[in-house]
């Protein structure tokens, strides 16, 4: 077991909103090395977060081959469909005793990087807090639920755990981490669309029709995850919607962030996750299909270079 007193080597594939925000909390503890994974060189981050901004010095590396030893630690905070461009990471920084954390969307974490990783342990983690990268070197963290980060209740999750002692970063371990994925989804399965589509922040999700809207597509989604025999409360999707309400509406979504930016939208492995596994179990999801189809356009016009 990891001893919180080590002083750890932890690289962040990915300085985005949330490889930003958990970069700065851990460079800014100054417990452990942090390295950084980026495309583009940097020196420092500043990091805004509730108890005031500050600016941390980063080692980064934009080339692989430049990375001299294996990490201890790998934090994967790429979107889904950026994926398969870290494997030259994995390669230089992981060996069978590295573990590999895995804070992106969706589901199927596991299945999804350990092929990449070199036989090192594959850890999904959950991220609820607000990250907002507002320049390269600059983004901030927001926080409005009871934690930030969520992780099985197991050695690997409770190692990880330890790693934000000191940070501003709440993290819990759970015992029923399977179904908190899908809570998660179940937040991501509206909060991103709806805000990409409607080019609004997540105050559009207090109007009342929309809010009815988001129960419908919910109703769905809890009906697939039950199929896929996630354990599901019957207040799953209220309990979604209520965890969005704890966020301020002037938030806005990553989905919402990359359409803004003419980026490619994460659109399979949230709707089109829902989509697949209803596909599996013939479960109808017209509601969410409709969202798939229209946000798989908004990517295809991304991908063709057209503005948003």
């Amino acid at each position: 077991m990891t001893s919180p007193q080590q002083h750890l080597t932890i690289a962040v594939i990915g300085l985005g909103s949330i490889g930003g925000v958990v970069a700065g909390c851990l460079a800014a503890a100054g417990r452990h090395e942090v390295i950084a994974c980026v495309r583009r060189p940097l020196d420092r981050l500043t990091l805004e977060q509730p108890q005031g901004a500050v600016e941390v010095k980063l080692a980064a590396f934009t080339d692989p081959a430049r990375v001299e030893k294996p990490a201890d630690w790998v934090l994967l905070c790429t979107k889904t469909h950026e994926t398969e461009s870290a494997a030259p990471w994995f390669e230089r920084l992981c060996t069978s005793q590295t573990r590999v954390a895995v804070l992106q969307n969706g589901i199927g974490h596991v299945e999804r990087v350990a092929p990449l990783t070199r036989g090192a342990t594959v850890l999904p983690v959950i991220v609820y807090y607000n990250g907002e990268r507002l320049s390269p070197d600059h983004v901030r963290l927001r926080q409005g639920f009871d934690r930030d980060i969520a992780v099985a209740d197991d050695e690997a999750g409770r190692d990880f755990a330890r790693l934000f002692d000191g940070t501003p970063l709440r993290v819990r371990t759970s015992s029923e981490f399977a179904a908190l994925v899908w809570q998660k989804l179940l937040i991501n399965a509206v909060a991103n669309p709806i805000t990409t589509l409607t080019l609004q922040r997540q105050a559009v999700l207090r109007r009342p029709d929309v809010q009815e809207l988001c129960r419908r597509i919910l109703n769905e989604a809890v009906a697939v995850g039950r199929a896929e025999g996630i354990a599901l409360a019957d207040d799953a999707g209220e309990r979604a919607l209520a965890t969005l309400f704890c966020f301020s509406g002037e938030l806005g979504t990553s989905m919402y962030f990359d359409r803004l930016a003419g980026r490619q939208l994460e659109v399979e492995a949230l709707t089109g996750a829902i989509v697949a596994a209803a596909d599996r179990h013939g479960v109808p999801t017209p509601l969410n299909r409709a969202l798939l189809t229209l946000l798989r356009a908004i990517n295809d016009a991304a991908a063709a270079g057209k503005p948003p």
